[in-house]
C-alpha cells in the first residue's frame, strides 16, 4: 500500500482567492500488472535490450456521466529516443546509431499507433485495470503512426531502431491531451502541428485543426485538415507544441495551451521565454474566441530537479474546473505543480499585435510585461509534487473525478528508462 498524508505547499498569487487552511491531502498510488501494458523487448544490435511497456499516461480525462471509477487515458507517439540521448539508452555510440541524422529521433516500434485507453480505478486493491483500447485511424480505418509530419524546416527526422531514415508520415499524430465526450467522440491536443484533433468513437480522425496558412503541409493526410488556430502557433519549437486540452462537459468550448513559449522570432527566444499562450476554441464555428498569457515558473523553483534553463518547465495537461476556470499541470522531468487559473482579470490578446509575426520585440521576448498593458493569468498553487515524495516523476495527465478527487498519471516513456505507469489519487486539494 502506498498512502501518505503530507503537508500541502500552496502559493496564492491572487489576493481574492485567500482560502482557509486545508488538512493535508490523502494520496493513494495505484499500479498494474495488466498484460496489455507489455509491449515486448527490443534489442539494439550490439547494444542494450529494452523491456518496453505501453505508456498510457500522456493525458487523462473523466467523462461527464461516467462512474467515478472510470477514466480515459492516452498514449503518445510510441517509444522514441532523441539522438542526443541515444548513447546511454541504446548502449551504442550516438555517432553510430544516429549517423543518418545526429539531430533525428529513434523509433524502435515505428508502426505503433497512438491509442485511447479506458481505465477502471480499483483503489481498494491499489491497482488499475485497462478495459478498452482504441487505436487512432485515418478516415478509411488505417491505423496512423506517431512519426513526425513533413513540416519543412520545423520537424525532426525519424529513424528506425537500426538508425535508418524513415519517411515522414503526413497522417501521423503525436497525441498528448484528451477529453472524451458523452457521445463517445474525443478531442486530442497534438504536438507536431500543433493541432487539435477530433476523433470518432471508433478512433477514426474526423478533422485536424491546424494554424492558419499550414493546411497545405498536410496535403494527403487520410482525414480532413482545416485551418482554425492563429498562424503564429506555427512558430512552435519542435517537440514543444500542444500537450493539453480541456473543455466543458458537453464539448461546446475547448481550451488549450502551448507546452512552451513559441520560437518567436527564433529558438533563442523560446529558450529564454516565460510567456506561453492559452486559447479558448469554439469547435462548432472552428474559431478561437480568446487568447491569454500564461507565465511559466522559474526553473529553479522546481525543487526535485531545479535548473537554470527556462525551457525546462512546460505545460503537459489541463482540466476544466468551471466556466473559464482551469487546472493547469506545469512540470519538469521530476517535479509537477498544479495551478488553478481563472481567465477573468487577465488580458485577452486575441487578434492583437502580439499575434502578428512582425511585432518586435515579440511576446516571447517580453518576460517582463510592465508597460505592455497585458495582464497575464493569475495562478494559485494547488499541489506541488516536491511536497509528496511518493509521487512519480513526469506526471503528464490529470483528471477531476466527480467527488473532486484528482487523478494523476505519469508518462513512463514506454519503459525506455525502466519506469512503469502509476495512477495517483489525491483527495482534499480541490474546493
Amino acid at each position: 500500500m502506498t498512502m501518505r498524508r503530507l503537508l500541502l505547499g500552496t502559493c496564492l498569487l491572487l489576493p481574492a482567492w485567500n482560502l482557509p487552511a486545508r488538512a493535508a491531502p490523502e494520496i493513494t498510488v495505484l499500479e498494474s500488472q495488466d498484460p496489455v501494458l507489455r509491449l515486448g523487448r527490443f534489442a539494439f544490435e550490439g547494444g542494450r535490450t529494452l523491456d518496453l511497456s505501453v505508456g498510457i499516461g500522456s493525458a487523462a480525462h473523466h467523462r461527464a456521466g461516467d462512474p467515478v471509477d472510470i477514466v480515459y487515458t492516452l498514449s503518445d507517439r510510441g517509444p522514441n529516443i532523441a539522438c542526443g540521448d541515444a548513447e546511454p539508452v541504446t548502449g551504442l555510440p550516438a555517432a553510430r546509431i544516429c549517423a543518418a541524422d545526429p539531430k533525428g529521433r529513434l523509433y524502435p516500434v515505428p508502426d505503433y499507433a497512438p491509442t485511447l485507453y479506458g481505465v477502471r480505478l480499483l483503489p481498494a486493491e491499489r491497482r488499475f485495470q485497462v478495459f478498452e483500447s482504441i487505436a487512432l485511424k485515418t478516415r478509411d480505418g488505417r491505423p496512423i503512426t506517431g512519426l513526425t509530419n513533413p513540416l519543412p524546416g520545423r520537424t525532426e527526422q525519424p529513424l528506425d531502431g537500426q538508425g535508418r531514415k524513415l519517411a515522414h508520415d503526413v497522417s501521423a499524430i503525436d497525441a498528448e491531451g484528451l477529453i472524451r465526450l458523452p457521445d463517445g467522440t474525443a478531442w486530442i491536443g497534438e504536438e507536431n502541428g500543433p493541432s487539435l484533433v477530433q476523433v470518432a468513437p471508433d478512433g477514426r480522425i474526423r478533422r485536424r485543426v491546424v494554424p492558419a496558412g499550414t493546411a497545405g503541409e498536410f496535403s494527403g493526410a487520410g482525414y480532413e485538415v482545416v485551418e482554425g488556430l492563429p498562424a503564429i502557433l506555427a512558430r512552435r519549437q519542435s517537440n514543444r507544441g500542444i500537450e493539453s486540452i480541456a473543455g466543458t462537459p458537453d464539448g461546446a468550448t475547448l481550451y488549450t495551451v502551448l507546452q512552451n513559449p513559441l520560437a518567436n522570432p527564433d529558438a533563442a527566444a523560446y529558450r529564454a521565454a516565460r510567456n506561453t499562450r492559452l486559447l479558448r476554441y469554439d469547435p462548432a464555428d472552428n474559431r478561437v474566441t480568446g487568447e491569454w498569457v500564461y507565465q511559466l515558473d522559474a526553473p529553479q523553483s522546481f525543487r526535485n530537479d531545479p535548473s537554470d534553463k527556462q525551457n525546462d518547465p512546460r505545460i503537459s495537461e489541463m482540466s476544466w474546473l468551471g466556466p473559464d476556470r482551469l487546472l493547469v499541470l506545469e512540470r519538469t522531468e521530476k517535479t509537477t505543480k498544479l495551478y488553478e487559473v481563472r481567465l477573468g482579470g487577465a488580458t485577452d490578446i486575441l487578434g492583437s499585435s502580439w499575434d502578428e509575426a512582425a511585432t518586435a520585440p515579440s511576446l516571447e521576448q517580453r518576460n517582463d510585461l510592465a508597460g505592455t498593458e497585458v495582464t497575464p493569468l493569475a495562478k494559485r498553487l494547488v499541489l506541488d509534487s516536491a511536497e509528496h515524495l511518493e509521487l512519480p516523476g513526469k506526471l503528464e495527465g490529470v483528471a477531476v473525478l466527480p467527488d473532486r478527487t484528482l487523478m494523476l498519471i505519469n508518462d513512463d516513456d514506454f519503459g525506455i528508462g525502466s519506469e512503469r505507469t502509476k495512477i495517483v489519487l489525491v483527495r482534499g486539494v480541490l474546493d
